[in-house]
C-alpha cells in the first residue's frame, strides 16, 4: 500500500473509568463524578505495549530490466525467462506476542512471500521467526520466536463481548515511525466485503490505523486482544477514521490449529453452499428483514443433507446469534470449530425450526490419488488430483465431485504452454468423463492428433480443441 504522509493534529478527552492499580472490570459504566473519569491510558499501554512487535519480512524480488521487456511482444521469445535483476524487499507491519513462548499473531499479507521473517520488541531487541501457519483466505499468519525466552503477552479476549460504542485502542508501527497508540471507539460489527480474500467478519473501528499497523494489536479497555488490525478504507493511503480488524475469536482458533500443527488452516465442512438475502428473498420467504444467509445448493450425503437443511431454506441464527449476511454464518461456524455442534435456527416455508449441525473436517471421499502427467501431450507437466471435499476446500474449488483438479502446472511444460492453471477441473477428455486422475492418465496417453477438452474454471465451462 502506498501513502503520502498527512500530518494531524487533534485534542479530544475520552471518558471511561479511572484505573486503581490493576485494569478496572466493569469499563462500560457511566462515570458518576469527575474522579471517575479516565484522563490516561498510560497504566493500559504501559501493560500492553511490550507484546506488540515490529514485523520485518524481507523478499527477494526480480525487476525487469528495461520497460522494453513489458511488451508482449518479447514475452513470445523469453517467456518466463524475461531478463531483469533480483533486489531485496523489506515488508513492514506489526504483530501481537499471544503465548509466552513466543508466539506471534500477525497478517498474511505482512509476511507472504518472504524469505526471512523477524521481529523487534519495544525495548529494541531483534528475534528471527519461523512461520508455523499461514491463509491468505483469512489474511492471518502465526509466527514462532526463534528462542527460548520467556515473552510478554496480551491475552486473547471474547470479541463477541464487544458493543458498538466501547473504547478501543490500536498499537502498532504506521509508516515505520515507531511503536504508536491510537484511541477511539468500535464503531460496527460483522462487517464483510472489505478485502478480496474469502473472510467476511470485521469489527470496525475509528481509531486511526494506517501502512504499517497491520497485524497489530486492537485492544479493550481490559487491556485483551479484541481484534487484530488488518484494512483501511481510505482513497489516500492513510486513516480516514474507517479501520478493521479480524476479530479475536478468529485469532483464538487459527493460532490453536497452528500450535496443533496444522500444515493449513481447515474449516468445518457444511456440504453446502449459500447466498446473501435481498429484500425479495426476504419478502418471498416470510421474513422482516433482509438478513440471513440461504442455502442455494446442498451435497447430497454431506453433513447438511444429513441435517435435513434444503435447498431455499434460510439461516437466521447460530447458537442464537442472528446471522447477517453468509460471512457471517461461515465466520461463526469457523469459531464454533470441528468436533462441536452449531444449532441453526432455519427459515422455511414461514416456519423457524431448530436444526442440529455436527462440524467436521472435510472426508477425503473418493480418497485422494494425486499424479503427474507425463509424456508427450497437451496434458504433460500437469499435476492432477481426485476431487474430494477435502481436495476442494485445499484448492478453494467449488465443493462438486466431477472431473479431477489440477493442483499444479510444471513451468515451461506442454500444459504451461497450453494455459492450465491450479484450480482448474477436467471435466472430458474426447468426451469420455474423467472420473480419476487415472483416467486422465489413460485419456492422455492416447494420441489420437488432437484432444477435446472440457474444462471448469471458476465455475465457467470451457470447451476447447488441443493438439
Amino acid at each position: 500500500m502506498t501513502a503520502a504522509f498527512t500530518r494531524i493534529s487533534a485534542a479530544a478527552l475520552i471518558v471511561g473509568m479511572s484505573f486503581t492499580g490493576a485494569l478496572a472490570d466493569d469499563v462500560r459504566a457511566v462515570p458518576s463524578s469527575q474522579s471517575d473519569v479516565m484522563m490516561s491510558y498510560a497504566p493500559l499501554v504501559k501493560q500492553t505495549t511490550p507484546a506488540v512487535v515490529n514485523v520485518y519480512a524481507e523478499r527477494m524480488v526480480t525487476r525487469r530490466m528495461s520497460p522494453l521487456f513489458s511488451d508482449p511482444f518479447f514475452g513470445q521469445f523469453f517467456g518466463q525467462q524475461m531478463p531483469g535483476r533480483s533486489e531485496k524487499q523489506m515488508a513492514l507491519g506489526s504483530g501481537v506476542i499471544v503465548a509466552k513462548d513466543g508466539i506471534v499473531i500477525t497478517n498474511n499479507h505482512v509476511i507472504a512471500d518472504a524469505d526471512d521473517v523477524r521481529v523487534a520488541l519495544s525495548d529494541g531487541r531483534e528475534f528471527p521467526c519461523k512461520v508455523l501457519m499461514k491463509d491468505d483466505r483469512y489474511d492471518l499468519a502465526v509466527l514462532k520466536i526463534t528462542s527460548d525466552e520467556t515473552f510478554p503477552t496480551i491475552p486473547i479476549g471474547d470479541s463477541d463481548a464487544v458493543e458498538v460504542g466501547d473504547i478501543s485502542l490500536a498499537i502498532g508501527n504506521p509508516f515505520g515511525v515507531g511503536q504508536t497508540v491510537t484511541s477511539g471507539i468500535i464503531s460496527g460489527l460483522a462487517r464483510n466485503s472489505i478485502t478480496d480474500g474469502e473472510f467476511g467478519f470485521f469489527l470496525q473501528t475509528d481509531a486511526a490505523i494506517n501502512p504499517g499497523n497491520s497485524g497489530g494489536a486492537l485492544l479493550n479497555m481490559k487491556g485483551e486482544l479484541i481484534g487484530i488490525n488488518t484494512a483501511i478504507f481510505s482513497k489516500g493511503g492513510g486513516s480516514n477514521g474507517i479501520g478493521f480488524a479480524i476479530p479475536a475469536n478468529m485469532v483464538k482458533v487459527f493460532v490453536a490449529a497452528a500450535e496443533s500443527g496444522q500444515d493449513y488452516f481447515q474449516t468445518p465442512y457444511v456440504g453446502a453452499t449459500f447466498g446473501p438475502v435481498s429484500s425479495d428473498i426476504a419478502e418471498a420467504v416470510g421474513l422482516k428483514a433482509a438478513r440471513g444467509a440461504i442455502v442455494s445448493a446442498v451435497r447430497k450425503g454431506g453433513p447438511a443433507d444429513k441435517a435435513g437443511l434444503k435447498a431455499g431454506s434460510v439461516i437466521v441464527a447460530v447458537n442464537g446469534t442472528p446471522i447477517q449476511h453468509p460471512d457471517a454464518l461461515l465466520y461463526r461456524l469457523t469459531v464454533i470449530g470441528t468436533g462441536n455442534t452449531a444449532n441453526l435456527s432455519v427459515e422455511r416455508d414461514g416456519e423457524l425450526t431448530d436444526v442440529k449441525l455436527p462440524l467436521s473436517l472435510a472426508p477425503e471421499d473418493p480418497p485422494r490419488d494425486t499424479r503427474v502427467i507425463g509424456g508427450n501431450n497437451p496434458f504433460a507437466g500437469l499435476t492432477v488430483e481426485n476431487v474430494s471435499p477435502r481436495v476442494a476446500q485445499e484448492l478453494r474449488l467449488p465443493d462438486i465431485s466431477d472431473g479431477v483438479a489440477v493442483s499444479d502446472v510444471a513451468n515451461g511444460s506442454p500444459a504451461a504452454r497450453i494455459g492450465f492453471a491450479k484450480g482448474d477441473i477436467i471435466v472430458a477428455v474426447n468426451g469420455n468423463e474423467i472420473d480419476s486422475t487415472g483416467t486422465l492418465e489413460d485419456e492422455a496417453s492416447e494420441n489420437p492428433g488432437y484432444w477435446r477438452l472440457s474444462l471448469n474454471r471458476g465455475g465457467r465451462m470451457i470447451n476447447q480443441i488441443l493438439r
